[in-house]
């Protein structure tokens, strides 16, 4: 690939501290973000001049982890299967390191961030914004759940959901806990982040419906900033307040009624909850397009002046439901 890349001798130039095996990506040193199984730095795609997420991980760490493992690798296999503008964009797969003990991907990066920490930088929002990005994430939903098979993200929540500020656009992501399902759309294994589960999820067997109850806590998280649920001390008092139906305190600070009414469907009895299909034929959307200076136009008067505080660590069960043996071997992965 012909380049145009300066001097190597020009110390002012931003080295990379590591290249693709195609020399197509280079990584900086900068860390956009860490989680329990991956790093994820900031690259550049050198062909396309886009900057590009790169994420990295330590496969020796999970020798004796076979469900971690497998997490992994199915978030891998997910991502290359799906063409989506509100899904995260997926472009590359290789190993690296002493017996190719380093998985690495490249997938695409959403230049602000997450959907938490942006609507955290920007308090005043008018409910017109946050319409148009739950309309998105609701869009990026029904692809997954019409696709064959149904994918079930199964830990939906903002610090999942990604968003390129300058245009508006939001992305679902992180679909390490997703699962692949049949026909009759059903899984059975416990996974999630507490304040997000639908409660039929906790009971370990449930539908696509489990992402409608986790999208309308994203909705209240947004108009609030604050987590759900987050007035509680323990994943136990969790469980049993989402057991009796009892909804989070944020709720009370949802002044419009009608965004209180439309979570309130969202997060309803599983068998009375809209589909993500159904939800953008709501008439809550009606008229998002329209350039008019109505009330719904102006600021959400909900937010709280309290910052979120980070969400428990996910529920864990012995494995990942899939159609697909436990774990692929490295060999399938492709270059291309």
């Amino acid at each position: 690939m012909p380049s145009v890349g300066p001097d190597p001798t020009d110390k002012d130039a931003e080295p990379f501290v590591e290249m693709d095996p195609t020399g197509r990506f280079g990584r900086y040193n900068d860390l956009l973000g860490a989680g329990a199984v991956k790093k994820v730095y900031r690259g550049f795609d050198q062909e396309e001049g886009i900057e590009v997420a790169w994420n990295q991980v330590r496969l020796r760490c999970f020798v004796e982890n076979p469900t971690m493992l497998e997490r992994i690798y199915a978030e891998v296999r997910l991502l290359r299967s799906l063409h989506h503008d509100n899904i995260i964009g997926f472009y590359k797969v290789w190993t690296s390191g002493a017996d190719d003990r380093t998985l690495n991907f490249i997938t695409e990066v959403c230049t602000s961030g997450t959907l938490r920490d942006y609507r955290h930088r920007h308090r005043h929002v008018s409910l017109k914004a946050l319409k148009k990005w739950a309309r998105q994430i609701l869009v990026g939903l029904d692809y997954l759940h019409t696709h064959d098979p149904c994918i079930i993200h199964r830990d939906l929540n903002c610090s999942n959901i990604f968003i390129n500020g300058n245009v508006g656009q939001v992305k679902i992501g992180d679909l390490g806990l997703a699962a692949i399902v049949g026909k009759n759309h059903v899984a059975n294994s416990i996974l999630g982040t507490p304040e997000y589960m639908a409660p039929e999820l906790y009971e370990g067997v449930y539908t696509e419906q489990v992402d409608i109850y986790s999208f309308g806590m994203c909705v209240l998280e947004m108009v609030t900033l604050e987590i759900p649920y987050s007035e509680l001390d323990s994943v136990a008092m969790i469980y049993r307040n989402v057991r009796r139906g009892t909804p989070p305190a944020a709720m009370a600070k949802v002044r419009d009624p009608a965004v209180r009414d439309f979570i309130k469907r969202c997060i309803g009895a599983p068998r009375s909850r809209p589909s993500a299909a159904e939800l953008l034929r709501d008439p809550f959307f009606h008229g998002l397009d329209d350039d008019d200076n109505s009330s719904s136009n102006g600021p959400i008067l909900a937010p709280s002046q309290r910052n979120c505080s980070r969400p428990s660590e996910p529920a864990r069960s012995n494995g990942l439901l899939r159609s697909a043996p436990l774990v692929d071997e490295l060999k399938g992965f492709r270059l291309d």
